[in-house]
C-alpha cells in the first residue's frame, strides 16, 4: 500500500474508477483512523503501532483492506506464529487489526458498497483471535510462606549490604509490589510529593503514572498505604531517603533515587526499572531459587492481589487498589484464591447427603 495524501474527508463518496483511485481511498481510511485515535486521547506510541499493523496486513493483501477475510487475517496471523512472534504479541496485533475494522465497518461501510458492492466484513473472529498472553497460562503466585520466607531474609541483609542505601532502596520498592501491587514503573516515576500522609486513615501515595488502557496516557490513582506501607515509608523517608543527598525535602525529587547526582537539576537522578528488577533476581536467586527465573515484579503484583483477597478485601476495593479497568481483569489475578468452586462442591454434596438421609457423601467412586 502506498503512501499518499488525503483527498478529502470521510464523508465524500469514494470514485474508484481505478487501481490509484482505490489505493488513495485505502490510504486514506487508515489515515483517518489515525485521526480518529488522536481525537480519542490514544497517545502517539499506540497510533503509530496500530498503523503499523495495519499496514503491514493490507501488505499480505491481493486487493484493498475492505475485501479483506477471516481466510486473510487466517493466512496473517499464522504467519506470524511461524516468525516466532509471542502469543501476547499476535494478540496485539489481532486485537488491532479488529478494531480497526470497527472503525471501517461503521463510518465507512455504506460507502464502500455504494462505490464497490463490497460488504465489509470483520476479519478477525473469534475462532482466529488470539486470546492473549494468558493462553494456556495460570499464573499462580507464591505462597505466603515463600513470600515472607524471602523478605525477612532480604531485610535481615539490607544493614550488612556494601552499599547501605541501594540495597534498602530495592527492598524498599520491591515492598510496594509485594504489599499494594504497584507496577514497577509506576513505582520509579513516584516523586517525595506523592506520598501524602494526610490523606485517609493510612494516607495515600498519588500514582501519577499509572498504566492507561489502549494507549490512552496515564492513568493516575491514589493508593492506600495499607498492609504495612504506610510503616515502609516512614522509615524510608525518615531514615534512609535522608542518605541519598540533600534533595531528601524536594517534593520533586524522586521517592526512589539511582546512585547518581543530577547536576543540571541538582538532586538525585531516578533509578531505573531494570536495576530494580536485577536486585529482585538477585535475591530470589539466593533465598528462593525454587523460584528463580520466575520471579518478576508483576508476579509480586498478582500474590498481592491473591493475598489480599485471600485476607477478605472485596474484588472492587482490589480493582480500584490495583488500577485495573475492567473486573474481569482483577479476576484472573484472584481466582487462584477463590474457592467458590470448592463452596458450590460442598454444598451439592450435603444436599445430596440430605436427599438420602445424612449419609455421607464425598464424591469418590
Amino acid at each position: 500500500m502506498g503512501l499518499v495524501a488525503l483527498r478529502g474527508g470521510a464523508g465524500v463518496g469514494p470514485e474508484l474508477s481505478s487501481p490509484a483511485a482505490a489505493e488513495d481511498f485505502e490510504q486514506e481510511i487508515v489515515d483517518e483512523y489515525a485521526i480518529a485515535m488522536a481525537a480519542a486521547g490514544l497517545s502517539d506510541g499506540h497510533i503509530s503501532n496500530t498503523r503499523a499493523v495495519v499496514i503491514e496486513f493490507a501488505r499480505t493483501l491481493t486487493g484493498p483492506l475492505w475485501e479483506a477475510t477471516c481466510a486473510d487475517a487466517d493466512r496473517f496471523l499464522a504467519e506470524q506464529r511461524r516468525r516466532g512472534l509471542t502469543v501476547s504479541t499476535r494478540a496485539g496485533k489481532a486485537g488491532a487489526l479488529s478494531v480497526f475494522y470497527e472503525f471501517v465497518i461503521a463510518r465507512y461501510e455504506s460507502e464502500i458498497r455504494r462505490a464497490t458492492g463490497v460488504l465489509v466484513e470483520q476479519p478477525i473472529d473469534e475462532f482466529n483471535r488470539q486470546s492473549g498472553s494468558s493462553l494456556g497460562k495460570v499464573r499462580v503466585p507464591p505462597s505466603d510462606e515463600e513470600i515472607d520466607a524471602l523478605f525477612a531474609a532480604w531485610r535481615a541483609t539490607v544493614p550488612q549490604a556494601r552499599k547501605y542505601v541501594p540495597a534498602a532502596r530495592d527492598y524498599f520498592a520491591a515492598s510496594l509490589w509485594r504489599r499494594v501491587g504497584l507496577r514497577i514503573n509506576e513505582s520509579v516515576m513516584l516523586d517525595i510529593r506523592d506520598w501524602r500522609p494526610d490523606l485517609g486513615q493510612f494516607g495515600k501515595l498519588h500514582v501519577r503514572f499509572g498504566k492507561g488502557a489502549r494507549g490512552r496516557g496515564p492513568k493516575p490513582r491514589l493508593v492506600p498505604a495499607i498492609n504495612g506501607v504506610d510503616q515502609l515509608l516512614d522509615w524510608w523517608l525518615a531514615e534512609v531517603r535522608p542518605q541519598c543527598g540533600p534533595d531528601w525535602a524536594e517534593p520533586d525529587a524522586p521517592l526512589l533515587p539511582s546512585e547518581r547526582f543530577d547536576d543540571d537539576l541538582d538532586r538525585c537522578g531516578r533509578v531505573g526499572a531494570n536495576a530494580l528488577r536485577r536486585s529482585l533476581a538477585i535475591q530470589v536467586d539466593q533465598w528462593l531459587p525454587a523460584w528463580s527465573g520466575q520471579m518478576t515484579p508483576h508476579v509480586l503484583r498478582h500474590y498481592c492481589a491473591s493475598s489480599l483477597y485471600g485476607a477478605g478485601m472485596d474484588i472492587k476495593a482490589l480493582q480500584e487498589l490495583l488500577g485495573h479497568q475492567w473486573l474481569s481483569t482483577t479476576s484472573g489475578y484472584i481466582h487462584v484464591r477463590s474457592d467458590h468452586i470448592e463452596q458450590a462442591w460442598n454444598s451439592a454434596n450435603q444436599r445430596v447427603a440430605t436427599r438420602l438421609g445424612g449419609g455421607h457423601v464425598n464424591g469418590r467412586g
